[in-house]
């Protein structure tokens, strides 16, 4: 009984010793935490390259690792299910996809269990578009969904403008998701409102920029629009970097003061006076802008509408500017002889060169329609006199226009690929009858862009 006794003692002491004690063993999770990059998130139904949204878990007590993520409960499982949601990653960091089957909006609560049998929940609010033709090839850019320029800056990446906002966006073209950086131009330009940027050059590190020029959809002349700016390029891919370089506000006035001088011929006074709608056939709308062949001063100003003459069937409109890099600096635009280009019936949306003097130049409407009308691809060699070819007929079921040529490819190359970007900011994405561009949200704002192999 004493040796029991003794060794008992001596267990007791040992544990004393040591701090072994039974309190030391009961351990205390907290409760745990998930927080999302971002609340709201936009799918397409048959996408294969959607957004994703980064998830970060923890709790005190346990090593994030023991932590899982799942969805526990969606609001209408017709657009997504909680099966439709999958969680990727491990650690304190994951990822989360959802997979959607209709168009519409759905919340997902997000669940995140920890140990000790605690859990805690969010709310990812989810907006699916439909599906789309190619849509394999296709991505969105979220963030805006007016893409109306742009450029290609190195890597996959690509600068764009917006006719909503006098943001320009850095993406990368292919993955979808929200923009790497941003620069807002407002403040440089001194602009109140949009300059309802419309179309972009770039020669070596400058960037071109111009507005539409003409009035606003009710006729209205806004200041704002008569721009034509620069940006200066720095870096490449990721690391782009944009400075403002100078501004000029006088190009639209001297077109119509150019046309006038020559017999009104286009009808510029008229398309620009007090009341007229910018995108008739006798409209004025500027939507593409390129440099001519061989030149880093003359840019072809390529026009959305008129035609000419301004009846159906009647010929696209380029007018080249011979000092675009002064009238970018405010200076007075000189101009050579305006080109007259058969697109079979269609005006200018966007114009791209490469450096092989090879043209692409998307077609479209001149009228502000809901994006049904015919579009189409042409190659061009950017000589006066020289037809352009039709490469392809755009599809035009889909939401969105075909706005934005990113590069040129070398046409003469077997199986060559041209990446085209829309703007869905008429688009009823959701089907709630809400414009893409009126959206609350965002991250529910989106500009598709598809790439296309060129037969």
């Amino acid at each position: 009984m004493r040796s029991r006794s003794l060794w008992t003692a001596a267990a007791l002491a040992l544990v004393s010793a040591t701090g072994l004690t039974t309190s030391a063993h009961a351990v205390t999770y907290g409760t745990p935490t998930i927080k999302l990059s971002t609340a709201y998130l936009s799918g397409a139904v048959g996408s294969t390259g959607d957004p994703v949204v980064t998830v970060t878990v923890a709790q005190s007590g346990a090593d994030a690792s023991a932590l899982s993520v799942a969805a526990s409960r969606t609001s209408r499982a017709a657009v997504a299910g909680t099966g439709d949601v999958k969680a990727g990653g491990t650690g304190g960091t994951r990822s989360v996809a959802v997979t959607a089957h209709a168009q519409g909006y759905t919340d997902l609560t997000l669940k995140v269990t920890g140990l000790g049998g605690r859990t805690a929940t969010t709310t990812l609010h989810y907006a699916a578009s439909p599906a789309v033709q190619h849509s394999a090839d296709a991505r969105y850019l979220t963030g805006a969904s007016d893409a109306s320029a742009a450029v290609d800056v190195g890597g996959g990446y690509i600068v764009v403008g917006n006719d909503e906002d006098n943001t320009l966006r850095l993406y990368d073209g292919s993955a979808s998701g929200a923009p790497v950086r941003t620069w807002d131009m407002g403040s440089a330009l001194g602009a109140d409102k949009e300059v309802d940027i419309e179309g972009a050059a770039r020669v070596g590190n400058t960037i071109y920029w111009t507005g539409s020029l003409g009035n606003n959809k009710d006729g209205v002349y806004k200041a704002d629009r008569n721009t034509v700016f620069t940006t200066t390029v720095s870096g490449s891919g990721a690391a782009t970097r944009l400075t403002f370089g100078s501004a000029g506000h006088r190009l639209r006035d001297d077109l119509v003061a150019w046309d006038e001088a020559n017999g009104d011929r286009y009808g510029f006074a008229a398309g620009t006076a007090d009341g007229q709608i910018p995108k008739e056939i006798n409209g004025f709308n500027v939507e593409g802008l390129e440099f001519a062949p061989g030149s880093g001063t003359t840019a072809y100003v390529g026009f959305r509408a008129p035609l000419v003459p301004p009846q159906n069937g009647g010929k696209a409109l380029i007018v080249p500017v011979t000092d675009m890099d002064q009238v970018a600096k405010g200076a007075k635009a000189a101009f050579g002889t305006p080109i007259e280009l058969d697109l079979g019936g269609l005006s200018i949306r966007d114009l791209r060169r490469n450096d092989h003097g090879q043209y692409l130049i998307v077609a479209g409407s001149w009228a502000a329609d809901d994006n049904s009308d015919p579009q189409a691809l042409y190659s061009w060699d950017g000589v006066a006199g020289h037809r352009p070819v039709k490469v392809t007929d755009l599809p035009t079921a889909d939401a969105g226009a075909w706005e934005s040529v990113v590069s040129v490819p070398d046409l003469t190359a077997s199986g060559a690929r041209v990446q085209l970007i829309t703007d869905d900011g008429a688009a009823d994405l959701y089907g709630d009858g809400t414009e893409a561009k009126d959206l609350s949200h965002p991250e529910w704002q989106k500009s598709r862009t598809t790439w296309f192999t060129l037969n």
